[in-house]
């Protein structure tokens, strides 16, 4: 139940413009939900007001909220959302608080645009037997949705916006389904500049700990037994890239992950590799190539030759789309903001010349 009165005030903070004041009250009035709704010393709050740019005061189970009305309104509507939360969960978490806020889509909010409620019925869920996987944001929705239409999807963005996991996860509901009879999760042998020569085995056990990521993936949708039997019966197939030379894929769900990683030939070689009744997604982040100088990324190549190909679904994750700790994000923004300056110095440059 939730009990609203709005009224236009004047400032409330000097910081912020325009004010827009709005109560409500949360029922049921329970102060153990209460309290995990604020967190420990207000930091849920805290951490609303700072990202939203907005100011909440409250006593008891009232709360009021100010700031520029689209901002307010969006606080308010995550405020209930976490309220409702409280009732299944033990206690929010500062992660959780921040998921919630990246669903709600906050840089659209920013450009005064409407509020996206995470419970539109819309949202493709991903259903598997021991989960069901939410995408969390619009790019997140927009990522598994396309996976489900398109043959060939290509992901691109930072670290931590789900491209890999995700794509891992329609690759189970699908085998769940029985869409496909396999999955086959692909990575080249080129890994943040270190060699590969010096670790026993072959090429294979070379690249196995590389390939981590997606066996942690696995165990949490399957079940690490379940993986294993799997593994054994080659209906899951973990392999580096340079394996797939001359096969053909059929029925099959393959996921390439660090594409960013491959040479053009070698992405050619992959994407001719894909049979009848087979999903293929393609994952990499452009800003951490590891190729050697001078050698093209074969996933930014084929970004630029397939853009205008009918049946190949891109999505573009950016820094706001990381669902990690709040600070992984704003690592990716710094990163990206310094490695900025040389290209506008030399922009400057170049008009100062003229």
């Amino acid at each position: 139940m939730l009990k609203v009165s709005d009224s236009k005030k004047g400032l409330v903070r000097k910081h912020l413009k325009d004010s827009y004041t709005h109560r409500l009250t949360l029922e049921p009035n329970d102060t153990r939900r209460l309290a995990s709704l604020c967190g420990q010393y207000d930091e849920h709050l805290r951490q609303i007001e700072q990202r939203l740019d907005i100011h909440i005061m409250n006593r008891g189970n009232a709360f009021q909220l100010s700031g520029t009305q689209n901002k307010v309104t969006a606080g308010s509507e995550i405020l209930l959302q976490l309220y409702n939360e409280t009732n299944s969960c033990d206690d929010l978490t500062p992660p959780v608080v921040h998921l919630f806020l990246q669903e709600a889509g906050i840089e659209a909010l920013m450009e005064d645009s409407q509020v996206e409620s995470p419970d539109i019925p819309s949202i493709p869920l991903v259903r598997l037997k021991k989960v069901t996987i939410k995408p969390r944001g619009t790019n997140q929705q927009h990522y598994v949705q396309s996976i489900k239409q398109h043959d060939i999807n290509f992901a691109t963005g930072p670290a931590g916006t789900g491209k890999t996991y995700l794509a891992v996860a329609c690759a189970v509901e699908a085998l769940e389904q029985d869409l496909v009879k396999r999955i086959l999760l692909v990575r080249p042998a080129v890994e943040a500049g270190e060699k590969l020569g010096f670790l026993p085995g072959d090429l294979s056990q070379k690249i196995d700990p590389y390939l981590r990521p997606l066996y942690d993936a696995l165990y949490e949708m399957l079940g690490f037994d379940t993986v294993a039997k799997l593994i054994e019966r080659n209906v899951i197939e973990v392999a580096p890239l340079a394996y797939m030379r001359g096969r053909t894929l059929n029925n099959s769900y393959i996921i390439l992950d660090e594409s960013q990683n491959t040479t053009k030939e070698q992405m050619k070689m992959f994407l001719t590799r894909i049979g009848f009744g087979s999903t293929a997604v393609i994952t990499g982040d452009t800003t951490q190539i590891d190729l050697p100088r001078g050698i093209k990324s074969g996933l930014i190549h084929a970004s630029e030759v397939l853009k205008d190909v009918e049946g190949i679904g891109t999505t573009v994750f950016q820094s706001k789309d990381v669902v990690r700790h709040p600070l992984v994000q704003r690592i990716v923004e710094a990163y990206d903001d310094h490695e900025n300056i040389p290209q506008t110095m030399s922009l400057l440059e170049g008009k100062e010349k003229e």
